[in-house]
Order: structure tokens, then sequence, then C-alpha cells
């Protein structure tokens, strides 16, 4: 699903006075403010659907996958999901691969 699809969605959610435009709107609210309160250090937390925050990875020694040769990966922060166990319950099962 793209984001045209989830805005057809959400408005769809809306009901009949919602607009393209509105649903459009409203997600990109919550996507914003999502990542401003990232970005600002907090934690968000949606009960049934998971949390965002931002992990700190330290400073390690990894390879070169060409030369082999070992260097310093510096340390960084990412972003990071946790889907909650309500949210991975509504996702269903695996799909088992085809042989």
């Amino acid at each position: 699903m793209n984001k045209t699809q989830l805005v057809e969605k959400i408005q769809a959610k809306l009901g009949k006075g919602a607009t393209k435009k509105c649903a459009e709107a409203a997600l990109g609210a919550v996507l914003d403010s999502i990542a401003a309160a990232v970005k600002g250090g907090d934690k968000v937390q949606l009960i049934g659907f998971g949390t965002f925050e931002m992990k700190t990875r330290s400073a390690r020694t990894g390879r070169n996958p060409q030369t082999g040769a070992t260097m310093k990966i510096a340390a960084s922060t990412t972003l990071a999901f946790k889907p909650s166990s309500v949210f991975k319950k509504k996702g269903g099962k695996k799909v088992a691969k085809k042989k």
C-alpha cells in the first residue's frame, strides 16, 4: 500500500463528508507530529499499534567485507519502531514461502 492508497482508506473510514484533501491533511499532521516528537527525544506510544523512539548505537569495530580490514564504526542514532502485541496479532500469521 502506498500513501495515495492509505489516504483513500482514511477518506473511506471518515465517511461521506470527508474529502481526499482532508484525509491527506490528517495523515500528514499525524506523521509530522510523530516525527517532530521523536526528533525532540520523546517516545511516541500508540496503544494497540506500537512505539516510535530514537535508539543510540554505540561505537563498535567492524570489518570491510571487500578487504577484510577492521575499521571503527562511529556511534549513531536511528529510528526504531516496536509493534505492540495487539498489532502483531492483527497482522496474522506469517505466510509460508513456496518451495
